[in-house]
């Protein structure tokens, strides 16, 4: 089955194509997974077939065995602070390079940073300069990133925002900055994975984030500004049936965007376990807790997770400022860790996220959505993934 025929599906779906930056693409997104689990395997592989694939920036030398022996046995923290972060801006241009190679020029591929670490500007700058079709920014206000990006005009840049608030007001801040964005990723809390876009844990299911009510007043907010049909939406959290696309672009929406189904793909760059540990939970194995990058949170109730949590209070009330980071690169801006922040999570994200990532289920933070897969416990190509996106009629959990 060619490309080609996943936009039939797309017409007998009575769906419409995605277009951003000059293409005709899938309505079909698969969003930014760090530490290492959205590389150039699964970003590569979901261009390749038409859609918009995404590599995350964070602490990608995890992928590359020369890269991680770089800082072994440096004891210096801030010459071993350099070469991690040095090792993680080569590993990035690497992924965009091997990315690339596998899409052969279709599809669309983007890259995810996140505005809370602490190497964000570089990472924007890498990835720029490796000529990376989007850049995606979530996890904060990227209110810096025309300027990071001026000298780039046909690289889309795509902020995530989860309310019509927070789009007007980056829309205003852009807008005085002569930039526009290119799409924009509207984040249910109630509903995603991994960070979310609510100030508090208690905030994630409140009625202001329903996609009735953001599609709509985002989408009169463009109308306003007098560009409807050139600021693309990509609605996220929650998508797991081509009913669920259907839905969202009768609300206004363009496209959907999809983490966890593709992170249980076979192309997906984490281990195989990593992916059995996310196809095989359930809803009511899922909690919100309150990350050490001080955003809510979701993820599999995991015996690391389970210890953590009961200790959470101990370790929030003697919390305090650390000289150093544990993992001595300081991969965020603000960590309640290192920075001693009381009401924040007191754990190492990095550790966490890369013992996930190996598929170590005693010692993981594994990030995990709401609902049912696609395919339920199966792990499924990123082909027959898309295939089942755009097929109405088929029930979740049924087999490739």
């Amino acid at each position: 089955m060619t490309s080609s025929s996943l936009f039939d599906r797309v017409a007998v779906a009575g769906l419409r194509p995605l277009r951003l930056a000059g293409r005709s693409l899938l309505p079909i997104v698969q969003g930014g997974m760090g530490v290492g689990i959205s590389a150039h395997r699964l970003a590569g592989n979901v261009a390749a077939q038409g859609a918009w694939g995404t590599i995350a920036s964070v602490d990608l030398r995890r992928h590359h065995p020369d890269l991680m022996a770089r800082s072994e046995g440096l004891t210096d923290a801030d010459a071993k602070k350099a070469a991690i972060q040095q090792a993680n801006q080569e590993a990035l241009a690497r992924e965009i390079q091997a990315a690339r190679q596998i899409a052969g020029g279709q599809g669309l591929l983007a890259v995810n940073v996140m505005r809370a670490v602490s190497d964000y500007a570089a990472s924007v700058r890498t990835a720029l300069a490796q000529g990376v079709d989007a850049l995606v920014v979530g996890a904060g206000l990227p209110l810096d990133l025309p300027e990071l990006a001026q000298d780039h005009p046909q690289t889309a840049l795509v902020p995530i925002l989860s309310d019509a608030r927070g789009v007007a007001l980056l829309w205003k801040k852009w807008e005085r900055k002569g930039r526009l964005p290119s799409a924009i990723v509207i984040e249910h809390p109630a509903h995603a994975a991994g960070h979310l876009g609510a100030a508090r844990v208690a905030d994630v299911n409140d009625e202001r984030f329903s996609f009735e009510t953001v599609l709509p007043a985002v989408r009169q907010l463009i109308r306003d500004a007098g560009v409807e049909g050139q600021v693309p939406l990509v609605a996220a959290g929650g998508v797991r049936r081509c009913e669920d696309i259907q839905h969202l672009q009768s609300l206004g929406a363009d496209a959907a965007q999809l983490g966890t189904a593709f992170a249980a793909t076979t192309e997906c760059d984490a281990h195989p376990d990593f992916k059995q540990v996310l196809a095989g939970a359930r809803d009511d194995e899922l909690i919100e807790f309150t990350s050490v990058a001080g955003l809510p949170a979701r993820a599999v109730r995991t015996p690391w997770l389970e210890r953590y949590l009961k200790a959470e209070p101990r370790l929030q009330a003697v919390a305090q400022l650390k000289q150093h980071c544990t993992m001595a690169f300081d991969c965020l801006a603000q960590c309640g860790l290192r920075d001693g922040l009381k009401g924040w999570g007191q754990f190492c994200i990095d550790q966490r996220l890369a013992a996930a990532l190996r598929g170590d289920m005693a010692k993981g933070l594994f990030f995990r959505g709401r609902g049912a897969l696609p395919f339920g416990g199966q792990i499924a190509s990123v082909r027959q993934l898309l295939e089942r996106l755009l097929t109405p009629g088929v029930p979740l959990g049924t087999p490739a």
